[in-house]
């Protein structure tokens, strides 16, 4: 058993098979999918896709979307978070290296994001590039769990994570031939560990340069468990406990079968 902790299953790429890519995902044993969430509309969007497929969904305004933010989004972040359906906030967090919003709005908006989900009591899902230094200061305001997506931060951001006890959720990137952070892998307390695709994205290998759907989250967890020198199923049993933990328990419940 093995849950795929942030997939954007609402991307149109998915449009023309969603349902076989949900089926696939349930016969290699992937048994909930977190739905991430962009934007406000995917969001919306998330939600619908959790409820029709009985997983789980997050709301809230990736940094590439941070200026479109406004009094009425954070508004209506807030009351999709009352539904049980919607398990965390985000994503959200700081990108520098695209720029699509300017770096003092996205600071805001993150932080915006750390005050909603504290005062919901929900976890905060965070995107990190080429901003470690702000984005470790601002982990440390975090009121509540804090989901370290697709790590590929350096050691000022592991450390931040590690000091506020946040969780490290591995992608695809794990099985490419120059990833760099194999020391991030090991030294993750097991205990704080998870593993995602990022669906469409970053498919491992040897999916790679293909689209990446959640039934690969199976080469992740391989691979995590190769670079801690575990099996398996000793990463399929500890990665599920503590999504469960981070996310709640609706994530060991049975998913909605398919027509």
């Amino acid at each position: 058993m093995l849950v795929d902790t942030h997939c954007h299953l609402g991307d149109p790429q998915f449009d023309p098979d969603r349902q076989e890519v949900v089926r696939r995902a349930r016969e290699g044993g992937i048994t909930q999918i977190i739905i991430v969430a962009e934007s406000l509309a995917a969001s919306a969007r998330a939600l619908e896709l959790a409820r029709d497929f009985g997983f789980s969904a997050t709301a809230g305004v990736h940094p590439h979307e941070a200026s479109s933010w406004t009094a009425d989004v954070a508004s209506s972040i807030e009351a999709a978070l009352t539904d049980p359906v919607v398990v965390a906030v985000g994503e959200t967090g700081l990108d520098y290296h695209y720029d699509h919003s300017p770096r003092d709005v996205q600071r805001r908006v993150f932080a915006a994001h750390l005050e909603i989900a504290a005062r919901a009591r929900r976890p905060v899902v965070v995107h990190a590039r080429e901003a470690d230094d702000e984005v470790a200061a601002m982990l440390r305001d975090a009121g509540g769990p804090v989901v370290l997506h697709s790590y590929s931060s350096g050691v000022a951001v592991f450390q931040a994570g590690l000091d506020v006890g946040a969780y490290f959720s591995f992608s695809g990137m794990v099985t490419f031939r120059n990833w760099a952070l194999v020391d991030c892998v090991r030294a993750c307390p097991a205990d704080r560990l998870l593993v995602e695709t990022d669906a469409p994205y970053l498919a491992p290998v040897p999916h790679r340069g293909r689209r990446n759907e959640p039934a690969f989250v199976r080469e992740v967890a391989t691979r995590v468990a190769e670079l801690r020198g575990e099996t398996i199923e000793t990463i399929a049993r500890q990665t599920t406990a503590n999504a469960a933990r981070c996310f709640g328990e609706r994530l060991l419940r049975q998913t909605v079968p398919l027509a």
